[in-house]
């Protein structure tokens, strides 16, 4: 296997030989709150990834990756931040649910879906939350019927990330009847271009939409498109979310880094920097910073109890409060749009209107303490009214 500072070097160059022409126009776009920007380019950009061999880097190399290892993954991620290079629009499939085929799917699963992910020709969404079952997972009322040789869909999600630019989703649905919490969930592939599919785009503060509602309506997959066994759903659908939090964090680090410094240089520009409680929040971000990126290197590579709450817990919060420090640098140009034929958001009102949601989306901030308090503290499970 290449050494890591050897792959380090291979990135590195291979981003700055390639990271030019029209490609070079990508630099900086996307992400959250962002992913409307140049979408079929950047997803070309990803295409030209994947036939670099610098997707899916550690999936086996029987599946199509390259086997690397977190410390490789690390590497790439830390690169390709530094690049600024645009935000990849495969994540999902790449990191969530080709992990989740490669560990509980068929052979025949894998074969069908792990190349069209590995080449970014199929994107997929993530459909787990509801109106009634946000970050209570386990509240799942979407229901799925087996009716000969497919399972017929009834139910909605919300919240449903990039649904208007996939063509599959995974999707918790309820398979036995009058089942409750945990138990009776199956974890369904389903197309999303079909009959009985209605994706609508949510319109977010930015004024941009990259979430969306799914209705479906007597929907249809086919039967062996349950991923694990009926009713097994529930561990199949933990098993995605331990690889949604995984090495990309770090390169999700540069970008905060990347976020800082501009802040910073905003502060020395206007004059902000001036005032004393500005710099001592700038410091603060600073050492926050820091302190995020130790805990993710000391936990990369072990499993502990609530790792991955005190992580979501860290980053959300951070990075709300980094988008609350840039209005406070801003002043009150902060309060009125940019100037131009068509008045947008300025980058950093943008931060500081879609870091309100860092705190709610991926699991909020209650239900993660809940989680520590509970699975990890032992303390008493929180009264329900």
């Amino acid at each position: 296997m290449i050494g890591v500072e050897e792959f380090r070097a291979e990135v590195r160059g291979w981003l700055a030989d390639n990271l030019v022409g029209e490609f070079a126009q990508l630099k900086g776009l996307g992400g959250p709150g962002r992913e409307h920007e140049a979408f079929e380019e950047r997803r070309a950009w990803n295409q030209h990834l994947a036939a670099a061999g610098l997707t899916c880097l550690g999936w086996p190399v029987e599946h199509g990756g390259r086997g690397l290892s977190v410390a490789h993954r690390v590497a790439f991620y830390e690169e390709y931040a530094r690049a600024n290079a645009p935000d990849k629009v495969n994540h999902l499939g790449e990191e969530l649910l080709g992990p989740t085929l490669i560990a509980f799917g068929t052979p025949a699963q894998q074969q069908r879906f792990l190349p069209r992910i590995l080449d970014v020709t199929e994107l997929w969404s993530q459909g787990y939350s509801e109106p009634g079952a946000g970050s209570d997972l386990a509240n799942v009322a979407t229901t799925a019927t087996l009716d000969g040789d497919q399972w017929v869909i009834n139910g909605q999600k919300v919240w449903t990330s990039l649904a208007h630019w996939a063509q599959w989703c995974f999707v918790i649905a309820r398979t036995e009847r009058g089942s409750k919490r945990h138990a009776g969930l199956s974890y369904l592939l389903v197309p999303l271009d079909q009959p009985g599919v209605q994706v609508r785009p949510i319109v977010q503060l930015t004024g941009d939409s990259e979430f969306n509602e799914v209705f479906f309506d007597d929907a249809r997959a086919d039967a062996d498109l349950v991923v694990g066994e009926p009713g097994d759903g529930w561990r199949v659908a933990m098993g995605t979310l331990t690889f949604e939090r995984g090495v990309s964090t770090l390169g999700q680090q540069i970008r905060y880094a990347r976020e800082l410094s501009g802040i910073v240089a905003l502060a020395r520009d206007n004059g902000a920097i001036d005032d004393p409680l500005i710099r001592d929040r700038l410091t603060r971000a600073w050492v926050g910073l820091r302190g995020m990126r130790e805990y993710a290197l000391a936990t990369m590579d072990v499993e502990r109890p609530g790792q991955d709450n005190v992580s979501k817990l860290l980053w959300a919060n951070w990075h709300r409060g980094l988008g609350e420090l840039a209005m406070d640098v801003l002043g009150t140009s902060g309060l009125v749009l940019e100037d131009g034929e068509n008045p947008d958001f300025s980058e950093w009102q943008r931060l500081y209107l879609f870091s309100r949601s860092d705190t709610i989306y991926g699991g909020s901030n209650e239900i993660q303490r809940n989680i520590l308090a509970e699975r990890v503290l032992g303390l008493p499970r929180e009264a329900k009214g």
